[in-house]
């Protein structure tokens, strides 16, 4: 029984003793410093006047314009995002290598910058930007398209992070099999891969959908902060922070409370005990 025993914690990674001091010091302090802010916010907030600040029409519209852009960005997302995790875990091609580090660059770069390279491809006199509007009349700078953009921009990454690691570890042969049975490439990730890696997906795009929601430096620069048509909930407590600071602390207890939700909705995949 000592023996078996002494397994099961050598594979759960169970200690046996309690944690060193010069370890369990820091380790607290680095704990308070990620939970105290949080808790300071639950302090302030005006609980009493928490119904009146978020039944403001200023509110809603921001909470529907943020819940209605990220739900299309990260449709958006799982569009081109799974077929492009797709490739970066099943084909070999060269410079593949370079190509993932550039999926994954938004998830470093600052997102003021995000939106100024947005700006410069996809803005009237941008790269792409200008084409739209001469050939299609279609202008995508400060306007709620323009918060899609830049909430898909800064969130894809989540996604083909999560899919293509998914698809790594998913056996490859099954869709082998099915491919010599005679299905296309297309067939197979559709009947066979696509159903295995769906939890894969689901994680992806509820990551992207809570980076979406809570995007802040892309939309502000891309989109602009225009009431009812590109401000959303994080554009919303920015404002709200310079001239009443009560609403700001409602509107980030929102948010909270969405982000409470998504880890609530991800426990089964990364807050399970080992």
């Amino acid at each position: 029984m000592d023996t078996l025993t002494g397994g099961l914690r050598r594979r759960t990674g169970i200690p046996r003793r309690g944690a060193p001091v010069p370890l369990l010091l820091p380790a607290l302090v680095g704990l308070a410093f990620l939970v105290l802010p949080l808790v300071a916010l639950l302090i302030r907030a005006p609980w009493r006047s928490m119904p009146e600040l978020l039944t403001s029409a200023e509110v809603w519209d921001a909470l529907r314009l943020s819940l209605v852009c990220a739900t299309v960005a990260t449709a958006v997302c799982l569009v081109i995002g799974v077929p492009l995790a797709w490739l970066l875990a099943r084909v070999e091609f060269p410079g593949r290598g370079l190509v993932r580090a550039l999926v994954t660059l938004p998830l470093v770069l600052p997102p003021v910058v995000g939106g100024v390279a947005l700006l410069m491809a996809l803005g009237r006199n941008g790269v792409v930007g200008r084409r739209l509007d001469e050939w299609f009349g279609i202008t995508l700078p400060f306007t709620t398209t323009g918060v899609i953009v830049a909430e898909a921009f800064v969130a894809m990454p989540f996604l083909v992070i999560s899919v293509e690691g998914t698809l790594r570890a998913a056996d490859p042969r099954f869709e082998e099999a099915a491919t010599t049975l005679g299905a296309s490439r297309f067939t197979a990730f559709r009947r066979v891969t696509l159903p295995l890696i769906a939890p894969g997906v689901a994680a992806g795009a509820v990551l992207a959908w809570a980076r979406a929601l809570g995007e802040f430096g892309a939309t502000i620069t891309f989109a602009g902060n225009f009431p009812g048509r590109t401000q959303t909930m994080p554009l919303a407590v920015y404002l709200a922070l310079q001239s009443d600071p009560e609403a700001a602390i409602a509107l980030s207890l929102v948010l909270l409370a969405v982000s409470l939700a998504v880890l609530a909705g991800l426990r089964d995949r990364w807050m399970t005990a080992s």
